[in-house]
């Protein structure tokens, strides 16, 4: 029997997220201009296709080609024929639907595997008998060849996402390992290059390790870029090795991205929206991250917009060494009357954030007032969609010229609504409750995380020319009271510096501002919780979490002792430093349930919140602020690792827990996305049922124009690298 954790569910929940309201109040300029961001977002969010598995572009190709033949509802009496029951065929819909879901056979959240719940001789005659290979038998089958090996695959180093002997990845060579991640960023930070658009090829040169550094761009020629002087492609001799920098990774994913921006700025509403535009057009095309820097300047400058978007190679949590950024674009509208709520958060920001547990000197010198607004997506093309986001990751524009919030309220209203018979692991007395507040809490702890949390805090620094930006002869360090002795240099940035940890621990940092200032009655209030119904939302925001914790070993793997989600691995390290405090806060137990399987309990105690609990989140993020803003990476580790071990030695048991967890574990929910489609001088939106046949046909029609193309080309770029993949 193969573990249930490698497949989905056939009752996997799966939402249409509605923005037909918001959509409709759009002025026809502001659709057509929200219409070109979304195609732009689409074809780049083909590209973590080719991020994510050797064998994942194959795949979503040969169930384009099946479903653009014929629709779910056609192709399942070909079904009948080659002999599935209607339960294999819905675990076939129910894949095929989580591959388009989260853009590959690795789950976005938690990095694992997962297969086709049906067996593979079945598959392989449900293809047989579809009209896409009785049109081209020979071009199928060599598809399927392809594919079908690591399609159904589970041998262990495939089972996750990793880097080296612990798993799979594609933003570095079958060859690479850690020590090369580290080399890598090693010359990267001596060219001040990012990681963020670039991938990873080792091989020999000459006797000597050669290591192609490959950007992404439409331009493939390594000439110079307007703007950056000399170009920075070119072949370079570092530390015994060769590194050549070279251009035209997703050549042509980039291509149609620029193209589809530069309609988008047509009908753009400001200037800060066309030069916007304009720089993600440069950057995408010459594979320029300054030039994406440049741009997310602009955006941030575009302050209040009705369509509000983002685009790029954003957030590194699937790289394994947390440098290189996954492709992500979003188009979303503003939902007014929400956003009344954060733009109340973001006003008291200067009177919150000296709450904070950390010396003013840790603090940024001022807190630059960002956008936050609530979104109701129209567009979220990637791996995932997250329920809130703070961006852009780059530090140097964080500390000193802002950043923007967003909150996606069509997503919240959707994923966490929950069943009372399907809550695991908390007291009967606690489920009603937590169903009744569990929205309303975590919209509190969104907006706390991704204002006040990532938007916190200051990086210690001395800049090339020496400078520094704190007093160095007079900041002391609050954990030990001496001076600061370490701090970043040059062109080193948080992830750089942390790397491998960088991702977890800075949601943890964010999770926990997060716990500590929602116990502020003057937050609470913001967001209309007053007096009974204020500690309500206290108590489901910290049992929350420590559920959340316990939920989170199902993203550990034991094998190879890592974590596959930087949040849930966050959640844990709450937990255990919630456990710790002791005196009764958190009580955790392992039992049977009334099914007679194993079960556990975990409760919270309310009326030590207040105390007990924040002041170990106080002292425990205090800690991790000193660490982060000090550079001090060897710190960092033991604290945070430490806090991450699962064992099964202590006052608890954490690796039976795990086990315990699997057996109990509910399906992430799916969302199913609407088109847009220019109909003469208009833009129409085309919806879909929330069905995995809804969201497969949502895709088929999503590059119904050029299919047949961006298949080919997506083919080409896949075969380019195959090779360095073994």
């Amino acid at each position: 029997m193969v573990d249930s954790q490698y497949f989905l569910p056939n009752d996997i929940g799966i939402s249409a997220l509605d923005c037909t309201e918001a959509f409709r109040l759009l002025s026809p300029r502001e659709k057509l201009y929200a219409h070109y961001l979304s195609r732009s977002a689409w074809y780049g969010g083909l590209a973590v296709l080719l991020q994510t598995s050797p064998e994942s572009a194959s795949i979503f190709v040969l169930l384009q080609r099946l479903f653009r033949k014929q629709p779910a509802a056609q192709l399942e009496s070909m079904a009948t024929a080659a002999g599935l029951s209607p339960e294999e065929y819905q675990a076939f819909l129910v894949y095929a639907a989580g591959l388009y879901a989260n853009m590959g056979n690795y789950k976005s959240f938690g990095d694992t595997k997962f297969i086709p719940n049906l067996p593979q001789e079945k598959l392989k005659a449900l293809v047989w008998q579809s009209q896409a290979f009785q049109d081209s038998p020979s071009e199928m089958e060599a598809l399927w060849d392809s594919c079908s090996t690591l399609l159904f695959s589970l041998e262990d180093q495939q089972k996750q996402l990793g880097l080296g002997d612990k798993g799979v990845t594609t933003y570095f060579s079958g060859n690479c390992c850690l020590e090369d991640a580290e080399l890598a960023q090693k010359f990267l930070d001596s060219k001040n290059l990012s990681a963020y658009n670039t991938r990873l090829f080792k091989n020999k040169s000459e006797g000597k390790a050669s290591y192609e550094v490959r950007l992404a761009s439409a331009v493939q020629k390594d000439c110079a870029v307007e703007g950056e002087g000399e170009t920075r492609c070119g072949r370079y001799d570092f530390e015994d090795c060769v590194f050549t920098v070279s251009r035209g990774d997703y050549a042509y994913l980039m291509k149609k991205v620029s193209e589809n921006l530069e309609k988008a700025k047509d009908h753009a509403a400001n200037e800060n929206q066309k030069r916007m535009l304009e720089e993600y057009a440069h950057s995408f095309t010459f594979g320029s991250i300054e030039a994406h820097k440049e741009g997310s300047r602009f955006w941030i400058k575009d302050k209040g917009p009705i369509v509000e978007s983002y685009i790029g190679f954003i957030e590194s949590y699937r790289d394994p060494f947390g440098s290189r950024g996954e492709f992500e674009g979003f188009v979303a509208v503003v939902n007014k009357a929400m956003s009344e709520r954060f733009a109340k958060l973001v006003s008291s920001a200067e009177v919150l954030l000296p709450e904070l547990p950390w010396p003013k000197d840790f603090e940024k010198d001022r807190f630059l007032l960002p956008d936050f607004t609530s979104l109701d997506v129209l567009t979220f093309a990637g791996s995932g969609i997250p329920a809130g986001i703070n961006i852009p990751n780059y530090d140097d524009i964080r500390q000193s010229e802002g950043f923007k919030n967003v909150s996606l309220g069509n997503v919240l209203a959707v994923a966490y609504a929950t069943q009372k018979d399907k809550l695991t692991f908390l007291d009967e007395e606690d489920k009603d409750m937590y169903i009744k507040w569990k929205g309303p809490s975590f919209e509190v702890q969104v907006g706390l995380h991704e204002l006040l949390g990532h938007g916190s805090g200051k990086l210690f620094v001395q800049d090339e020319k020496g400078t520094f930006n704190f007093e160095q002869d007079n900041v002391r360090n609050p954990e030990t009271g001496e001076q600061i002795t370490t701090w970043y240099k040059g062109n080193e940035t948080w992830d750089s510096k942390f790397s491998t940890i960088s991702c977890s621990y800075e949601e943890c940092r964010a999770e926990c501002v997060g716990l500590y200032l929602c116990l502020n009655k003057h937050v609470l209030s913001i967001f209309g919780h007053e007096d009974e119904d204020a500690e309500e939302v206290v108590y489901i925001n910290w049992l929350n979490m420590v559920r959340a914790g316990l939920l989170g070993l199902e993203f550990f793997t034991p094998e190879s002792k890592s974590w596959r989600q930087a949040h849930m691995q966050a959640r844990f390290v709450i937990l255990r430093v919630l456990l710790e405090a002791g005196e009764g806060l958190v009580t955790l137990k392992e039992s049977i349930g009334k099914d007679g399987r194993p079960d556990a309990l975990i409760t919270l105690d309310r009326s030590k919140v207040h105390t007990v609990g924040k002041a170990a989140i106080e002292r425990f993020l205090c800690k991790l602020q000193v660490i982060k803003s000090t550079a001090d990476v060897e710190g960092g580790r033991a604290l945070y690792e430490g806090y991450s071990a699962v064992s099964d030695t202590g006052s608890h048991n954490f690796l039976h827990l795990r086990e315990t967890v699997l057996l109990r574990k509910e399906a992430r929910k799916m969302f199913v996305q609407a088109n847009t489609r220019v109909k003469g001088e208009s833009v129409e939106l085309v919806e879909y049922e929330g069905s995995a046949a809804g969201l497969i046909r949502s895709f088929t029609e999503r590059f119904a124009d050029d299919a047949e193309e961006v298949e080919a080309h997506l083919l080409e770029l896949n075969k380019r690298d195959a090779s360095c993949w073994c």
